[in-house]
């Protein structure tokens, strides 16, 4: 869990110019909300942000923020970012309130470890479907990840949530039937093809009868 203190200015002025003036000293807009304390709006460094998001825990890491010019600290996390469209620069972010003994529902990436003996092996093709899983859990054990081992998995196997084995204290929230990953075979998909492909000299002969009359 990160221990970062991240020290933040309250903002008092808003609208566009009020960002623009943000943005010209290097900081950008952002909220914090949460644990049934009405929101605060504040300014942050993006560069910080960004530290925070290349960390191991990335959205899901735990931190402190600290109000500027006081020593109250308050553990968030990331709740939401927005991001310019076409530059990708991080333009607002949110920050969720969380207490530690009180546990948090998060979306967690899913890591797929190994190498299919369906792909490997059987020339089939790994469909990785759903790349995150939502859960339930204490804001100090958030895994930075959930692994999915995909080693044995072949053509025509599949894994979904309800199979995977999560660590301790660490509670699966959404559809556990859905599909995590699957192997198809390629097979399938050239016999389709294959019709289509066959056609072709068939459109060529009935030319050809027609070019002699």
């Amino acid at each position: 869990m990160s221990q970062e203190v991240l020290v933040v200015p309250k903002r008092e002025t808003f609208g566009k110019a009020a960002v623009r003036d943000l943005k010209k000293s290097g900081m950008i807009p952002a909220v914090v909300y949460g644990l049934n304390e009405p929101p605060v709006a504040i300014a942050i460094s993006p560069k910080a942000v960004a530290r925070v998001l290349a960390s191991d825990a990335g959205m899901n890491s735990v931190m402190f923020l600290q109000r500027e010019g006081t020593d109250i600290k308050r553990h968030v996390i990331i709740k939401d970012l927005q991001r310019d469209p076409i530059s990708g620069r991080l333009r607002h972010v949110d920050f969720m309130r969380v207490d530690m003994t009180h546990k948090v529902r998060v979306k967690v990436p899913v890591r797929l470890v190994g190498t299919s003996i369906g792909v490997k092996s059987m020339g089939g093709v790994l469909d990785f479907a759903h790349r995150e899983i939502e859960i339930e859990c204490l804001p100090s054990i958030i895994p930075a990840h959930i692994d999915v081992d995909i080693t044995n998995l072949a053509v025509g196997d599949s894994i979904r949530f309800e199979q995977i084995t999560l660590v301790p204290n660490v509670v699966f929230t959404g559809d556990a039937h859905q599909t995590v990953c699957s192997v198809r075979g390629k097979a399938a998909e050239e016999e389709v093809a294959a019709p289509a492909a066959a056609a072709e000299p068939e459109v060529v002969k009935k030319g050809k009868k027609e070019d002699k009359k």
